[in-house]
């Protein structure tokens, strides 16, 4: 005889006026199984409902929930979110940099914070956190990977006491199955919810001088002829490869033509980005009713920040083109995000952070490179990173 499926805590019905999946169904019934639970699902599945459902139930249950990201602007971006869905009062945020409502039930942090409030490091007393937390929300917890910083995510998991459920988010995990086994061994009874289906197909293209061709042949069995036929990267880095590379101003202006737009343009440096935003200058893409909006948006930008009305950042913004990279102002990072989401930035030249599930509605993609530099030389992208953009 099976054990009955668990009655979710909150109802699910006041909550979303939608069927949930069956992944986020499972996910939630091994929650109110008191287990942990590892959520693998493509980007747009709705894998975040889960962490939102493990919200509602601790503000049901007079509880506390933790909700940690890599990034400090994923984590400004879930403070947004939070406080839209369940209250400005009811949602705070501890990064390197802030510390807003710390006590509030619901505390949107950086893994690093969540780590050395285990450790008992942190500062301000906030030692005493763990008090009323039922749950703890690792988004993007693929950046177990990462060879700098995938020991703080260990950590988090081994020191995390075993009586708070630990919900681990991520698009890409190639080892879900030993990574959950791993948590189930080290903190607790934990379930692996898999789901493959995505809302929105992917489609690989390839760019070169001549345009953009699609990646696989018709059947979709084989590899384009005409990337065969293309030259020897020769290590990838003589002149002949370059030469082979399109600009970002022929990428941008075949996918504008196509109505390919918005896009995220990574580069894997800063230099890269800023450079790239100054190869557009010729570009405007944006219509006239778009523009007027944004000069409208800026406006009430650079009135809470007028020191920045002079900044060679808006060149670019105000044709539809930004750079978003750490070495830009929080500011302006988040101006960058805001105009994106509304359609009135069309292409961004990002970093690789910006990959680190921050809410920006792309229908493109363009990946410059196939590897970039790291602390040990250059390295091809793993499957994993290249999924991840």
């Amino acid at each position: 005889m099976q054990n009955p499926v668990p009655v979710p805590t909150v109802d699910l019905s006041a909550l979303y006026s939608f069927t949930l999946d069956a992944f986020q169904q499972d996910a939630i019934a091994a929650l109110e199984s008191d287990r942990s639970v590892v959520v693998v699902a493509p980007t747009g599945s709705g894998k975040t409902l889960i962490g939102e459902y493990a919200i509602a139930r601790a503000l049901a249950r007079g509880k506390r929930v933790f909700y940690t990201t890599p990034l400090k602007a994923l984590s400004n971006q879930k403070l947004r979110d939070f406080r839209r869905q369940f209250g400005m009062d009811r949602v705070g945020l501890v990064t390197g940099d802030l510390c807003i409502n710390r006590n509030a039930p619901i505390l949107v942090m950086t893994t690093e914070i969540f780590r050395n409030i285990l450790y008992g490091t942190l500062i301000d007393d906030l030692e005493t956190a763990l008090v009323d937390v039922e749950a703890v929300v690792l988004d993007e917890c693929h950046y177990m990977n990462d060879r700098q910083r995938g020991t703080v995510w260990e950590e988090s998991i081994i020191y995390c006491p075993q009586n708070i459920q630990l919900i681990a988010l991520s698009a890409t995990i190639a080892n879900s199955e030993q990574l959950t086994a791993w948590i189930e061994w080290v903190h607790g009874p934990t379930q692996l919810v898999r789901s493959d289906w995505r809302p929105v197909p992917l489609h690989f293209h390839f760019g070169t001088p001549q345009g953009l061709f699609p990646l696989l042949n018709r059947q979709q069995t084989k590899l384009n002829p005409k990337l065969k036929a293309l030259p020897s990267k020769g290590g990838g880095r003589s002149r002949k490869s370059r030469g082979s590379m399109p600009d970002p101003v022929t990428v941008i202006e075949a996918l504008h033509e196509r109505e390919m737009l918005p896009a995220i343009y990574f580069m894997f440096s800063r230099r890269g980005c800023d450079r790239s935003v100054l190869l557009t200058r010729d570009l405007n893409l944006l219509t006239p009713d778009e523009s007027a909006q944004l000069k409208r948006d800026v406006a009430k930008f650079l009135a809470a920040y007028p020191d920045l009305s002079r900044s060679s950042v808006l060149d670019g913004i105000y044709r539809g083109v930004a750079a978003h990279h750490a070495g830009l102002l929080p500011a302006w990072k988040s101006l960058i995000e805001e105009l994106f989401q509304k359609g009135l930035v069309k292409v961004v030249f990002a970093t690789e952070t910006l990959a680190a599930g921050i809410n920006m509605p792309a229908r493109t993609t363009i990946i410059s490179s196939l590897s970039k530099r790291t602390d040990l030389g250059h390295r091809l992208l793993t499957a994993s990173e290249f999924l991840q953009m």
